[in-house]
């Protein structure tokens, strides 16, 4: 491989690139000219845990008013059925997809192996949409969010009224600066914060009980209310399940719980091949994270909706977006209702360091990999900083308003759990598990029949996941474009064959034939030899190694590279590669002969017909059409030095 000599790095560059790929590759060449890198250590799954939990646990802080807005009396029913869904549905749902892939893709990978081709990619771009709309908007939301319960809170309400614009930015910038800090740090704050924040939510859920269970009518007259309202059970069961969609923030959580499992510990003996140890701590981390959950909500809901007049939860009301604030205030004093709003507006703020873990973690995984993002794009902090930009966007154009933005919310979490819910479905039925089929392809209706209803409901979640699946694509294929022009090329590996035939040429000028091979038989090798011999006006004395290039699949960026020797017809060697683009192979093949023998090597090609316009768009697409110029241009990117640059001939 080509190898090139540049100034040495700035500190500021090193301190940018530093971890690159650390979001959990365990390893591996990341590209043509990196080093391998060192295995991640982890951390054990419950610290992990608490990473995922502040954007899981965090929505206790609103859920239970979503709850008692969309279902009123009903709300304790309705969030039943949520907890139904939540732990027969999405957990067994997402316990499958952290055994079937368990290096962080989640279920964006499985159905990624489903599809080949460019079809496959633009699935992969439309599913990283949705995941960039709910990651995005859970950083934008939760931030958004936090700073509402700071304007709102009685001792700063005259002090920051009209500042929150300002405070939200504020909030994600910081974020932005921990997580460049480094990523250990946010595991370490986000164990501080869930700790407390769940510690005080139980007080607050036990006094709550106390009172719901000393004042003995709050019970009888919440289900004398209900019978009223509603009749019967079975009409309180069905209108719990029509309800149910608009709860569905509660199943956040899920997927970002697959996205860190490279950051479970697993056990000594864990490989990445087989991290056994790390998929049976990531499905404890998913079913204790989805059981804490699942107690919360009913409980929660069960005593604000007994404690708490229905006139309060409405916009305006006291208990508007801060039930279990309100309630820490009304019956534990001011001090620790204080107390429990700064760890709310803390935790709601850093629900968005586990959005940001995913990010990082789901996108360098993808977007370079098929050239549709720089290299830079696999390190961490320029990251971090791109996104920290993107949400500062989204933030400003949302007038950091937590309703604008619940929609577009829901709309990602559904999304991604339908998908995961129809991967495992397939998975379970390519493995001939036919109860397991049957059992995931239920969840993955009901998960499907959810999602419809919320686009129904609120079509802007849609039309914001729009807008980031047409970013992405846009901003994939321009990088694409230009990086067409790299190596591309990881590593290069020949035959003892072809290794001989580059040896055996090295004792006298290394000349090789680009050939586009058809039938393979005597006369098509004999003609172009005599082609080339006349285009160049070369002696017949002058010998040549063929070279032809097997395209493998042209929609991948980056691949590997075998190099296969054989004779053909007793009489003329061939060299075959197998790379997504032919160009791009023949530029790498050269530059590896030239490293392996110290000489410079000579290639010959015919021109191309045909429109060279349509001709680049064939390379582009489908790693073929204008192979001369491209070659010669990839090896001039590859090689500054034209002195030691291969030597591209045309006829």
């Amino acid at each position: 491989m080509a190898t090139t000599e540049h100034p040495p790095p700035s500190r500021l560059r090193n301190w940018m690139l530093e971890g690159l790929s650390d979001m959990g590759k365990g390893g591996g060449h990341t590209g043509p000219h990196a080093p391998p890198e060192p295995p991640h250590k982890g951390q054990r799954w419950y610290r992990v845990m608490c990473l995922t939990g502040v954007d899981y646990f965090s929505t206790l802080g609103y859920q239970p008013g979503i709850a008692a807005l969309a279902a009123g009396l009903l709300s304790p029913i309705a969030t039943i059925v949520l907890v139904l869904v939540t732990l027969a549905g999405a957990l067994p749902v997402y316990r499958r997809v952290a055994e079937e892939s368990p290096h962080g893709e989640g279920s964006i990978a499985m159905l990624e192996r489903l599809l080949s081709f460019w079809k496959g990619k633009l699935f992969v771009l439309t599913l990283l949409g949705f995941a960039a709309t709910d990651f995005l908007i859970t950083i934008t939301l939760s931030a958004a969010d936090a700073s509402t319960h700071l304007v709102e809170n009685p001792h700063l309400t005259s002090t920051l009224h009209g500042h929150q614009m300002v405070i939200t930015l504020f909030l994600v910038a910081l974020l932005g600066a921990v997580f460049l800090k480094g990523f250990l740090e946010a595991i370490g704050v986000a164990v501080a914060l869930v700790g407390i924040y769940l510690a005080l939510n139980v007080v607050v859920v036990i006094v709550g009980l106390w009172h719901v269970v000393t004042a003995g009518h709050v019970v009888t007259d919440w289900t004398g209310a209900l019978t009223a309202e509603h009749g019967n059970v079975f009409v309180m069961v069905g209108v719990a399940l029509i309800v149910f969609p608009k709860l569905a923030l509660g199943l956040s959580g899920f997927e970002t719980g697959v996205a860190v499992m490279p950051h479970v510990q697993g056990d000594p003996g864990d490989t990445e091949q087989k991290p056994t140890g790390r998929i049976r701590d990531a499905k404890k981390l998913l079913t204790t994270a989805a059981l804490i959950m699942s107690g919360f909500l009913i409980t929660t809901s069960f005593i604000t909706t007994l404690l708490i007049p229905a006139d309060d939860f409405k916009t305006g009301g006291p208990a508007n977006g801060r039930a279990l604030a309100y309630l820490a205030h009304q019956y534990l004093g001011g001090g620790f209702g204080t107390v429990y709003d700064v760890s709310t507006i803390a935790i709601l703020w850093f629900a968005g360091a586990s959005a940001m873990a995913g990010l990082l973690n789901l996108m360098p995984r993808y977007l370079p990999r098929y050239g549709m993002a720089p290299h830079w794009a696999r390190a961490v902090r320029p990251m971090v900083i791109v996104f920290t930009l993107i949400a500062f966007l989204v933030t400003w154009i949302f007038d950091a308003n937590v309703d604008k933005q619940g929609g577009a919310y829901a709309t990602g979490v559904l999304v991604l759990i339908s998908s995961a819910a129809i991967a495992v479905t397939i998975a379970a039925r390519k493995a001939g598990q036919r109860k397991w089929t049957i059992g995931f392809g239920v969840i993955a209706a009901v998960f499907l029949y959810t999602t419809v209803v919320n686009v129904i409901e609120r079509p802007d979640g849609v039309k914001i996941g729009a807008c980031f699946i047409a970013g992405i694509i846009l901003v994939s294929f321009l990088s694409r474009l230009a990086r067409a022009f790299e190596l591309r090329v990881t590593t290069v590996t020949l035959d003892p064959m072809a290794e001989r035939f580059i040896r055996d040429m090295a004792s006298r000028k290394m000349r090789f034939i680009a050939n586009e091979p058809g039938y393979r038989d005597k006369a098509e090798y004999r003609d172009k030899i005599e082609q080339i011999r006349a285009d160049n006006d070369m002696p017949e004395q002058e010998d040549f190694v063929f070279v032809e290039v097997k395209i493998t699949d042209p929609s991948e960026f980056e691949a590997s590279m075998a190099v296969h020797g054989e004779v053909l017809h007793e009489r003329y060697r061939v060299l075959t590669l197998e790379h997504s683009s032919i160009s791009n192979a023949l530029a790498a093949f050269l530059l590896h002969a030239r490293d392996m023998t110290g000489c410079t090597p000579h290639i010959y090609f015919e021109w191309t017909e045909g429109n060279p316009f349509a001709n680049f768009l064939r390379f582009f697409l489908f790693g073929q059409g204008e192979v001369a110029p491209v070659t010669r241009e990839v090896l001039r990117e590859a090689e500054p030095n034209r002195e030691r640059r291969p030597r591209v001939h045309t006829g």
